[in-house]
This record gives structure tokens, sequence and C-alpha cells, in this order.
């Protein structure tokens, strides 16, 4: 748990692997359990969420059996409520919305029956960040501030940082972009200042990062992603690589002089990352992108071959930004 709070997912791996061998050869259920959780997150945070779809759904299978009366996870979290979040992060990047959201209803409804603030907190965050990811801005708004609330009154520090950083983003989105910068940076601030776990901080970038590029400074956004990138490089904390790409890109084109080559090469690179983990939404998103810069060229038959096929292979979703987007540029 240490060091995947610091980001040393190698190391983090290789000790988690440690204590699932040691619990499989004792037989103990609540160890195993302990252990799928371990290497799922390792998994997820890596960006392999395949693997980590099947350990976290083996650690909710053996959490829904018999339990202790005092048992939580090695991170203080009621056991289902820890499985069900992450697997309702991996879903959506495997590109099943509709079920993540469902996961993510399910460990908010358990966290509340049983009554366990740090829980209750942790699925809280969770389901922000899935409608932030599903770009539901009015959702991720209402959420966040929920969430803050919950975190102030019971003094939950790191929570209320990241409830901050998320409603930051969403005030950008819906047009307040000098506020919402504000709120991200004052978020980080706290969170570095703190010496809270640095995991998460690609992708609190890449929040700040959109932001600046809506009250328009794509300039100061490109540093703060390259700052983003080079923990991506130096930590494995891969998961969000694929949109660190795609925003590089889409801020290259917002330059007073767009750089349209390089764009479009980190539109290609984020299309790589995304197909590589097999995470469906980032591969949707980037595809989406340089589809849009393709059309704009007059490149019609190339944007339906490349959007199409990623399009029609999502089953579930379509009231998402993400895939109403799609649809729109495959309608053009």
């Amino acid at each position: 748990m240490f060091h995947s709070a610091q980001a040393q997912l190698h190391t983090a791996s290789a000790f988690g692997q440690q204590l699932f061998d040691l619990a499989q050869r004792q037989r103990d259920p609540v160890l195993v359990r302990e252990g799928h959780v371990l290497l799922g997150t390792a998994a997820l945070d890596q960006g392999d969420p395949v693997a980590a779809r099947a350990h976290l759904a083996q650690s909710l299978a053996l959490s829904a059996g018999p339990q202790p009366a005092t048992a939580l996870s090695a991170a203080g979290l009621h056991p289902q409520i820890e499985s069900l979040a992450k697997l309702m992060r991996v879903l959506w990047l495997l590109g099943y919305a509709d079920q993540a959201q469902r996961r993510g209803q399910d460990a908010l409804a358990l966290a509340q029956h049983v009554g366990h603030p740090p829980s209750v907190a942790y699925a809280a965050y969770f389901v922000t960040t899935l409608a932030q990811c599903r770009r539901d801005v009015v959702a991720t708004l209402t959420q966040a501030e929920a969430l803050m609330a919950l975190a102030q009154e019971q003094g939950l520090g790191f929570r209320l940082e990241q409830g901050r950083t998320l409603r930051g983003w969403a005030l950008a989105m819906q047009g307040d972009a000098a506020t919402g910068v504000a709120q991200i940076r004052q978020g980080l601030a706290a969170h570095d200042q703190a010496g809270l776990p640095q995991l998460g901080h690609p992708a609190m970038l890449a929040l700040l990062a959109e932001a600046y590029g809506q009250a328009g400074q794509p300039e100061v956004g490109l540093r703060v992603l390259d700052e983003a990138v080079t923990l991506v490089a130096t930590t494995e904390a891969r998961w969000w690589e694929a949109e660190l790409h795609r925003l590089q890109g889409a801020l290259r084109l917002q330059l007073p002089m767009p750089d349209v080559p390089q764009a479009e090469a980190c539109f290609h690179q984020a299309l790589d990352v995304a197909r590589g983990q097999q995470a469906k939404s980032l591969e949707l998103r980037a595809a989406t992108s340089l589809a849009r810069l393709w059309q704009q060229q007059g490149q019609w038959e190339a944007t339906r071959v490349l959007l199409a096929p990623v399009y029609s292979w999502f089953t579930e979703g379509f009231d998402t930004t993400d895939l109403q987007e799609a649809k729109v540029v495959l309608s053009m």
C-alpha cells in the first residue's frame, strides 16, 4: 500500500504478488481477497485494465462471503466497497460505461448502509471521478460538492482536496475557467504540501491542463501536460496515459499558430496507448479527436475507416458525451 501510494508500482506489484502467493499457500480467504485487491489495483494503475478486472472480480466474489465483524481491507476500507469502486473505473476504461455506473451506485449504497465514513468518502470519490470520465459536468459538480461536504464533516483532508479538484474541472467546463483553474491549483497545492500520495497526480494534472485550455491558455496547459507525462514515465502510473497524449494534441490545436502535424502525432500516440491497454473508452476519445481533425482536412473516407469500427464496438453508454460526439462526427 505504501509503495502504491508513492506510485512505486513495480515494487508494489512485487510485494502484492508475495502476499498473494503466501495467502494461497495458507488458504486464507481474507488474505487471498486482499491479494486480489492489491494485484488488481496495481494492474489498473499500470494500465492493464483486463488483468485488473479479473483480480477485482475475484476479490469481490470473496468479499461477498462471510467476513469477520471487524474485517477491513489493508487500506482501512470495507472490502466490498473498495473492490466495487475500483472495478467501476476498470469497467469504464474497458468501454462498459453503464456497468461502471451500476457498480458505482452499488458501492455508494453499500457504503451508506454500512455507515463507515472513510468507505463512504472513498465510494463518493470514485463515483465523482466516474462522472468526470463520462464528461457529465453537472453530475461531477454536484457530486464533488457533496464529497467536499462529507470530507469537511469527517476531517478527511485528502478527500476534501480531491473533491475541490474535481469541482474546479466542472466549473471550468461550465465556463468559469478562472475559478476552475484556481480550485484545481488549490487542491493540488494542498495535496503536495501534505505529502499526500503521488499516484493520482497525472490525472489531476490533466484536469488542470484542460481547464487552462478552457481559459484560453493552451501554452500553460501544455507545460502542465509535460509534467504529467514525465510523472507517467517515472512512476509507471499509466492508466490515464492515453488521455494525456490526446489532450496534448487538443491543446496544440488551440495555440495561436496551431501545430497540426504535432497534434496529429499526439492523437496517434493516444490511440496506440489506448489500444495497447484495451482501454476502449480512451480509444474512442482519441479516435474521435483524430477523426475530427481529418474531417477538417477533407479526409472523409479516412475518418469513417478510423472511427466507425471503434464506435460500432460499443454496446452501452450511448448517453455519454464521448459516444454522442463520435456519432456526430460519423454523421457528417
